[in-house]
């Protein structure tokens, strides 16, 4: 198959969006050569990835399949090219392709352009809806939140149910999106899946040694942005008793708007010796940060999957998370990780359960690896999308 993904967010950012396309595409690649267009009758492979993406100032893709859409260059809380959906550069280049299916990562933006050559086309069109949009109106802080929530919440749901399938990362956001509006009967939960080479050779020892971090320690970890829809505030002032009456670490492999807030919280609150910020790590590095660390915690009410989480489980880690989308379907509560409410108290319980029982920790780590394994591999996940590609093929020929 010919797959034309289209995302009003790539690389170099290093968020979730971009991840999960790079993921999907180098999996679809290895399958092998490009298949004939409706050819639609094995998931052997045979499959070539075009990306549509905003330009990017200053970076230069080694893909020669990626062309970039010209954009406005903006910085709100963090940077992020706007794409301007309109280029006759596109238009040309675009006219000559023969695609298979068109994937939309958004519902606005390059994600109109996505839905208009699907029309032209005649082909599929696959929307994933990768969020709870209504959670990220901080980041267009000059509208009234309310308002752009729903703006937001409407656009999507329109596309959605103009788009030939809907992808969502886990199947625990599907009452929330029909309570929205959507109706699409074609809604299929495929996650992100772990990239598995990227965490040969983990070592626990070279992050705590760059930390002095002892090996009595026990060593919470978060690998999320410092940003309000990650509920980060929440997650620091429920740890706030564990660090200070434990002999507990906690590494923040993240940046964001919020860390000189978080910075200060913990110099206030006797922390700044027991929370090492460790700003953006690189895909190269994380590794080594999810292998040092004992328990990971996540307190986002906003995710529809959190790779950080598969990520997570996939090197063994128990996790205590709020009971929110995303979460409620990663992890096996009582199982491999505690799911509580949001309630800063029984959060730090939940933590401290693990910090004090080692065989509970133990336990719990070797079941999230184990499903991780079984259900979130990169390979594992990105069959699944090719089925649901085949599936839109083969009711487009039937």
């Amino acid at each position: 198959m010919r797959v034309a993904i289209f995302t009003n967010n790539y690389l170099p950012n290093p968020y979730g969006v971009a991840t999960s396309i790079e993921t999907f595409r180098r999996e679809l690649e290895k399958m092998g050569p490009a298949s004939t267009r409706g050819d639609a009758s094995s998931t052997r492979g045979g499959h070539q990835v075009f990306i549509f993406a905003p330009h990017f100032p200053g970076y230069i893709d080694r893909d020669k399949n990626v062309f970039r859409y010209p954009a406005i260059d903006i910085e709100v809380k963090f940077k992020f090219p706007l794409a301007i959906p309109y280029s006759w550069k596109m238009h040309r280049i675009l006219k000559k392709m023969d695609l298979d299916i068109i994937h939309a990562q958004h519902p606005n933006l390059l994600g109109t352009a996505a839905l208009s050559w699907a029309r032209r086309k005649k082909i599929p069109l696959v929307f994933t809806w990768h969020t709870l949009y209504d959670h990220y109106t901080n980041f267009v802080s000059f509208l009234p939140a309310s308002w752009a929530a729903k703006y937001i919440i409407r656009k999507a749901v329109k596309f959605a149910n103009q788009a030939d399938a809907v992808i969502v990362p886990t199947d625990s956001i599907i009452p929330q999106l029909r309570a929205w509006g959507v109706t699409q009967k074609n809604i299929f939960p495929v996650a992100t899946g772990v990239v598995e080479k990227d965490f040969v050779g983990a070592d626990r020892s070279i992050i705590r040694k760059k930390y002095n971090i002892t090996d009595d320690e026990a060593v919470l970890l978060s690998t999320h942005r410092l940003t309000g829809e990650k509920n980060m505030e929440f997650l620091f002032r429920a740890l706030a008793p564990v660090l200070k009456n434990n002999r507990v670490k906690f590494l923040v492999a993240g940046d964001g708007y919020l860390a000189p807030k978080l910075k200060k919280f913990c110099s206030d609150n006797g922390l700044a010796d027991k929370v090492f910020f460790c700003g953006v790590v690189s895909r190269a590095e994380i590794k080594n940060y999810y292998a040092a660390a004992d328990i990971f915690v996540h307190t986002s009410t906003s995710e529809t999957q959190g790779m950080v989480m598969t990520e997570s489980m996939y090197m063994g880690l128990p996790i205590v998370a709020v009971k929110a989308t995303g979460a409620s379907s990663l992890v096996l509560n009582n199982g491999s990780g505690f799911l509580v409410e949001g309630n800063e108290k029984e959060f730090a319980d939940a933590v401290l359960k693990l910090v004090n029982d080692f065989e509970l920790r133990k336990k719990f780590g070797e079941t999230s690896a184990k499903i991780a394994r079984l259900q979130f591999t990169a390979e594992i996940c990105t069959r699944k999308m090719v089925r649901v590609y085949e599936g839109c093929l083969n009711r487009l020929n039937h």
